[in-house]
């Protein structure tokens, strides 16, 4: 059997030597940071709820971090801080709570909230009226009355879709949006395709004979 050369053998330690030069360069994988892993669950915007698990990042402060669920009462315990409202906040909202009362105890805390997990009926849209699976939907980043109407299996026999409207609720007020779903449906009318938010409930009504 032949025996490899002595160039062949230098040619193969130099590959290993690359190999093993680009290994050790690559940049290490590091966690996400907490602004990192915001972008992947509700929006700065969502208001927490009742059931909502949410994760509590105290800068410097790996004792204080931790992640609770909103109770029934529409609060959160957290490690220095009993019985904090979190109910009809957004995440930076009740940071900024959080910090006013960890000052005591801690120095110019910073405080980072996430929801990990929006199960409370804010996070819902709710579709009623005349469609054909009138239920509650969970919310997602983006979604749209078109794909609301698309979940509930469209329009009902006797749907007024030109009529239909949004109720949502804006700083406490309850406002409303109308939605010519027809034009959407029927026409590609994309003006029509409002971005909808948690708490939403879209109305199809019944066509007038």
């Amino acid at each position: 059997m032949r025996r490899p050369s002595a160039q062949m053998l230098a040619g193969w330690l130099a590959v290993v030597f690359l190999l093993c030069g680009c290994a050790s360069s690559a940049p290490p994988v590091l966690p996400p940071t907490a602004k990192q892993a915001s972008t992947s669950a509700a929006s700065n915007d969502y208001i927490i709820g009742p059931g909502d698990i949410l994760k509590v990042f105290v800068w410097r402060n790996p004792e204080l971090s931790t992640e609770v669920p909103v109770r029934p009462d529409g609060k959160i315990s957290t490690p220095l801080v009993e019985d904090m409202v979190a109910v009809g906040k957004t995440s930076p909202q009740l940071a900024r709570d959080m910090e006013a009362v960890l000052g005591e105890y801690v120095r110019s805390p910073k405080v980072n909230i996430i929801v990990t997990t929006a199960a409370s009926a804010f996070s819902q849209v709710k579709v009623v009226g005349q469609v054909l699976k009138p239920q509650e939907l969970s919310y997602r980043e983006g979604m749209t009355v078109l794909d609301a109407v698309l979940a509930v299996g469209g329009l009902g026999q006797f749907a007024a879709g030109n009529r239909a409207q949004i109720t949502r609720v804006v700083n406490g007020k309850q406002t409303s949006i109308k939605v010519k779903l027809d034009n959407l449906i029927n026409d590609g009318d994309t003006s029509q395709n409002i971005p909808l938010k948690p708490g939403d409930i879209l109305f199809v009504p019944q066509s007038r004979f």
